[in-house]
């Protein structure tokens, strides 16, 4: 049987996947996505090459994987290898400009928002929004840049210790109230729906990574109460099936679509994560496994 090849740069988030690729018995190999070279002139090994990079790779040093992966998913393709969450699918995870134009084209809703090259135009920018606002890094993951200004003048006394974003554009977004303290993020796998998490906006404030790797409070440090997520149950909406028909044309075969619930009955996405991860506690209640569902679906295709 052809091996399944792991495309990725955070060892961290690995464990949960490893384990469910063996308990269906797959061969797998996990190929970094940090530093490497490539025979052009060279054919790629046969298999099934699954993405999971990262948009926030550059947070952990890897500040070449988003080229080095860019350059390998060029070569694996133009091969004909198979490539779960390919190339297209890459920009979109590096983009959140391309994330948001592309949902809004496809009649889901989204927040307002300004993307901003550079300062110069920044606090001009902020004055088309309503306040409050926010600001986010358009090449995001874990909540990057986001903070939340209540003026253009708080703004204009913050720029100059601002966190800029890796790729020079910033966000400036308007704020969703949220009808309660949590967002909602719906997994999918395979175009198929698995289930649904409520993060908890109270204690993690914008930093909401999923994965135990990453569990943090808006104060930066580790949570160690009761985890931020639970399983959404019996959550049946309209906005799933419109996830799926968004994934199917753009070959998302493995996503998470996060969304807030306003105060003005509206259903706003923010986000879409192709290298989406599993939490412990979550899994642990929920009627499928996430990764298990990977596991399998990664063994249909072979």
């Amino acid at each position: 049987m052809p091996k399944i090849y792991a495309l990725h740069e955070n060892p961290e988030w690995f464990p949960p996947f490893a384990e469910a690729l063996e308990a269906v018995g797959l061969d797998y190999e996990e190929w970094m996505l940090t530093t490497g070279s490539i025979d052009l002139d060279a054919e790629p090994p046969e298999g099934i090459f699954w993405s999971r990079f990262s948009a926030s790779s550059h947070t952990r040093g890897n500040v070449l994987a988003k080229d080095y992966a860019r350059t390998l998913f060029d070569w694996l393709q133009a091969h004909g290898r198979r490539v779960v969450n390919g190339r297209d699918v890459l920009e979109l995870e590096v983009s959140k400009v391309r994330q948001l134009t592309f949902l809004k084209a496809f009649g889901i809703d989204v927040p307002r928002t300004v993307a901003v090259t550079g300062d110069d135009e920044l606090l001009s920018a902020a004055g088309k929004l309503p306040t409050p606002f926010i600001t986010k890094h358009n090449q995001g993951g874990k909540g990057l840049g986001v903070r939340k200004f209540e003026s253009v003048a708080e703004l204009s006394d913050a720029l100059p210790g601002l966190e800029r974003p890796v790729d020079g554009v910033m966000l400036l977004q308007e704020y969703v109230e949220p009808l309660k303290p949590f967002i909602t993020r719906v997994e999918t796998v395979g175009y198929e729906y698995v289930y649904a998490i409520t993060a908890d906006t109270g204690r993690g404030g914008f930093q909401l990574c999923p994965a135990d790797a990453c569990e943090i409070g808006p104060d930066g440090q580790p949570i160690e109460d009761d985890s931020l997520f639970a399983l959404r149950e019996g959550f049946d909406h309209p906005i799933i099936e419109k996830y799926l028909a968004f994934a199917r044309k753009y070959r998302l075969e493995i996503a998470g679509f996060e969304f807030i619930e306003s105060a003005d009955g509206r259903i706003v996405t923010y986000d879409v994560n192709t290298n989406t991860n599993y939490n412990a506690d979550v899994e642990a209640d929920a009627p499928a496994s996430g990764p298990a569902s990977i596991a399998r679906y990664l063994k249909s295709l072979l």
